[in-house]
């Protein structure tokens, strides 16, 4: 079974944003000798319990202390930033570390009003315009603008060999339509969305143009997991990572409403896959064949970088065989 690492670089209890950043790098090393395919990292903004703001940067550091494992933003959002720099950014990775790099491209605004309007101004007049900046983007990574274009003779130097693969990453149809009309793959949030998976993913299936050098659609679900030696450790670690997370946004905004810790733990583990190796196993087999899935990318977010680490080795030891 195709099993990747989707990473959101939290900030856990005691522990600074560098903690974080470099428990990252180890996660993808490690990522890397259990087998997994690839390895994402995401962007937020202005979020102190998430330390990955520029993916870019720490692709650069993890590509260097990586050899073979794909590695990839989960995703660029792409209103914030013009295409030719985002374009130019990722080919300067592919040139650096050759047919290893994904470039996954998302509309979020990943972070609060005003983080969103410090980084592009007007964020929503830059989301109506986002699929005319992807057509750009792609033009630009591929370097294929028509003769008489403006930009036919602007290039996003250095042009590696092979261009970065290209993800869309959504959890609505209109993602899964941008995915099937540009011809390219497409990562769906099953972490994050209450919405009709399956049937957004069948729809991105059914609608797929091949162009560039993407011959047919692949598709990746993303699915939050904490995995442990039994159920019950499972359960403790959801418990205290959830806990803890509550007491740090009560200190961190005491004016806000406290939200109940069961009905938060209750919350969490409605798109959680939980439990321990056999019963994740099996539950994330069981998406996968829902979706008919090409991959399946975890995330897991524990309070403890080593569980964290321990629960994707024992994922891996349970599926990674099944290939």
């Amino acid at each position: 079974m195709k099993l990747s690492i989707l990473d959101q670089s939290p900030v856990i209890s005691g522990k600074t944003p560098r903690e974080a950043l470099l428990a990252s790098v180890e996660l993808a090393k490690h990522g890397e000798d259990l087998g997994f395919i690839r390895y994402w990292i995401a962007e937020h903004h202005n979020m102190s319990s998430l330390a990955s703001s520029v993916p870019e940067v720490m692709l650069g550091y993890i590509g260097a202390n990586t050899d073979k494992i794909r590695i990839g933003s989960g995703a660029v959002l792409l209103p914030h930033y013009k295409p030719y720099k985002v374009a130019e950014t990722y080919n300067m990775l592919q040139t650096l570390f050759p047919d290893r790099i994904d470039l996954g491209i998302g509309r979020a605004p990943g972070g609060s009003a005003e983080a969103s309007i410090a980084l592009s101004g007007n964020y929503l007049d830059n989301v109506k315009k986002n699929p005319e900046s992807i057509s750009e983007l792609l033009n630009f990574i591929y370097n294929d603008f028509p003769p008489n274009h403006f930009y036919s003779n602007t290039t996003a130097s250095p042009l590696p060999v092979n261009p970065p693969d290209i993800w869309m990453l959504g959890t609505s149809i209109k993602s899964a339509r941008l995915a099937a009309e540009n011809g390219t793959g497409y990562a769906f949030g099953h972490f994050m969305s209450d919405k009709d998976g399956p049937e957004i993913v069948q729809a991105y299936k059914e609608n797929f143009k091949q162009k560039r050098n993407m011959s047919e659609p692949y598709t990746i679900v993303t699915v939050s997991v904490i995995c442990a030696d039994t159920y019950k450790k499972a359960q403790d670690i959801l418990f205290q990572t959830t806990e803890r997370l509550l007491v740090r946004q009560n200190e961190e905004d005491a004016y806000s409403s406290k939200p109940n810790l069961n009905e938060e733990i209750a919350k969490r583990s409605k798109l959680l896959v939980l439990g321990d190796p056999k019963t994740v196993g099996q539950e994330l087999l069981a998406i996968k064949e829902r979706y008919q899935a090409d991959e399946i990318m975890i995330v897991t977010i524990t309070d403890n970088y080593r569980e964290r680490l321990d629960s994707y080795q024992l994922v891996a030891s349970e599926l990674i065989q099944l290939r």
